[in-house]
């Protein structure tokens, strides 16, 4: 995505390139990896951090086109040759299928969240499907409040409308209403999964010119990749052709003229270059499959538990595990539905009658092994997964369903705009990814940050709820340098989540509104101080309401935890990540 941005406040707006930042805070602090970026052209700060995954294959499902939608995903059928559109990839009908996208961005304002920051615009590229729809990268729309895309050759722009936006596989599906826009069109076909040393062809709008533009290689790599937008982890290709800001969102072709992927990330390093990276087609069906079923993109899926090898003799043994496979359950998530059926000490040897190796691997292919996080993301959410387990010596078999991981401190917020709440000046908001970013992490402090790496939600809807900032007042003396800290009970009630604490301020009927903080910091205010000063306070800062509009929509509460919440801290970071250089693996 080729951006540009029209001065946005503190240079650190959540926007494509802060979202990179967001990750990097992420893994770069914690694990000091390597550097990929998106494909836009912002300013690169020395590029986006993320894990490296070991060099493994992996295997896909093949995939295949429903006619009647244009579009559709089969895993149960054999792995075939697509059936893309066939021809030279110099004929002009088939490049016309690859258009512009033009984006305007309005990202929210994390530390100020009751409002916008600056516009900016970008472009990137995106291609044709049919059913009237378009692929591109779902950075290449995020925040967007206007987007627009232009055929090849064509003056005219036509509005068109996000229809979904996989955040976790940096996919949006696109929509055009307008008949001119589809004349004469050819949608591409998605293609089969290449091979080692496959040549490929890069289509799109990448900087440096406005005509479209091809560049050509061959795939490096096929396995497991950080996805730097959702910070998860799916199949992609390395690849060596040039993938520059404005590509991302394009197609990438295979000598058949099958579309085999999407253009999203490159590899920036002073070590290595002309490192790109494509989404694989298997990933986009899966996303166009879950649209289909849900009306909606619902997530990959996760099992849920922290997992260790079993590459030593003496461990397998004292598991009582006979043959060199399995992996040993070491800590089972609390919203996972997996918590059910698994415990601690379990060795999982098989999902869904595949065995799983000592070091986390399926086969995959005829000679060749794949990380075991790959089988879970093909699911969908509330699909049922079969896992063959050993426990205490004993084989047997359960079952569990798979559902997206729940966040405790998520990487995008649902939704847009941060929920916020404002009592007498104190403004309290959700900890999340953005707002780590946007606050660095000096600012944050050392032990949210531990919370938001290596916490586990206890159950769903949790959130850590921090006082950001105070604005201040006389009613607020004493209290104006706090900041950026967590709020754990109000009036001794254990806050679970934003809407939480705002349903007990509003039922409270004490005379003191007591907020409790961690090491036994107290903030105090007064009830009926609090209620004639907080207009008076969003007047003086320009604030247009105390709270975020689904503050005000009345408080359920629906989670099962009434004890103390005490977040234990884990002894590995908490992603989407499958495999770590430490031997443990996220499920």
């Amino acid at each position: 995505m080729h951006s540009k941005r029209r001065a946005i406040k503190r240079g650190s707006s959540f926007n494509s390139e802060t979202s990179e930042e967001m990750q990097g805070v992420y893994r770069k602090k914690l694990t000091g990896r390597s550097k990929v970026k998106r494909s836009d052209s912002l300013p690169d700060r020395g590029g986006m951090e993320i894990g490296q995954i070991q060099s493994m294959s992996f295997k896909s499902p093949v995939m295949q086109r429903k006619d009647k939608k244009g579009f559709g995903y089969d895993p149960k059928k054999p792995q075939v040759s697509g059936s893309g559109p066939s021809g030279n990839l110099q004929d002009s009908t088939f490049l016309n299928a690859v258009v512009k996208v033009y984006c305007t961005h309005t990202a929210p304002d994390y530390s100020l969240p009751w409002q916008k920051q600056r516009q900016y615009t970008s472009t990137g590229s995106a291609f044709m499907i049919g059913d009237g729809k378009l692929l591109t990268n779902a950075h290449c729309v995020e925040h967007g409040t206007q987007v627009k895309v232009k055929r090849r050759g064509d003056d005219t722009k036509f509005v068109a409308k996000v229809l979904a936006r996989g955040v976790e596989c940096d996919i949006a599906l696109l929509s055009v209403e307008s008949e001119d826009f589809w004349k004469g069109a050819e949608p591409l076909r998605l293609g089969r999964l290449p091979r080692l040393q496959d040549a490929v062809t890069v289509v799109g709008y990448p900087l440096g010119g406005d005509t479209i533009s091809v560049t050509k290689g061959v795939v490096s790599r096929i396995e497991v990749t950080s996805y730097a937008h959702g910070s998860s982890d799916l199949l992609g290709i390395q690849i060596d052709a040039a993938i520059n800001p404005g590509n991302s969102g394009g197609p990438a072709f295979n000598d058949e003229g099958e579309c085999i992927g999407v253009a999203f990330q490159v590899y920036r390093s002073e070590e290595a270059e002309s490192i790109g990276y494509v989404i694989l087609t298997t990933v986009v069906s899966h996303f166009l499959e879950d649209y289909e079923r849900n009306g909606q993109y619902t997530g990959f899926p996760c099992l849920g538990v922290l997992l260790q090898k079993l590459e030593n003799p003496a461990l397998r043994a004292s598991l009582k595990v006979q043959s060199n496979e399995g992996v040993l359950v070491r800590r089972v998530e609390p919203t996972s539905a997996a918590n059910n059926v698994l415990k601690e000490g379990d060795v999982i040897v098989s999902f869904d009658d595949v065995h799983v190796g000592c070091e986390g691997t399926v086969p995959f292919r005829s000679a060749e092994r794949i990380v075991f996080h790959y089988l879970i993301s093909q699911k969908f959410a509330g699909d049922v997964a079969e896992l063959g387990i050993i426990r205490k010596g004993t084989s047997m078999k359960v079952q569990t369903i798979l559902n997206p991981r729940v966040h405790l401190v998520p990487y995008h917020i649902k939704g847009g705009q941060p929920s916020y709440l404002i009592i007498a000046g104190l403004v309290f908001t959700p900890l999340s990814e953005p707002l780590i970013a946007e606050e660095r992490e000096d600012n944050i402090g050392l032990k949210l940050l531990v919370k938001a790496r290596y916490s586990l939600a206890k159950f769903k809807g949790e959130q850590i709820v921090i006082l950001s900032q105070v604005l201040a007042n006389e009613v607020n003396i004493g209290y104006e340098e706090m900041g950026n800290q967590q709020v754990l009970k109000f009036n001794g009630t254990p806050i679970k989540n934003i809407r939480h604490l705002a349903y007990l301020v509003d039922s409270c009927k004490d005379r003191y509104l007591v907020f409790e903080f961690e090491d036994n910091f107290l903030a105090v205010l007064e009830r009926e101080a609090v209620a004639s000063t907080t207009p008076r306070i969003l007047k003086d800062y320009g604030i247009p309401s105390e709270r975020s509009s689904d503050l005000l929509e009345p408080y359920l509460d629906s989670s099962e935890c009434d004890q103390t919440i005490n977040h234990d801290i884990c002894d590995s970071p908490v992603s989407n990540m499958e495999i770590g250089f430490d031997g443990l693996l996220w499920a």
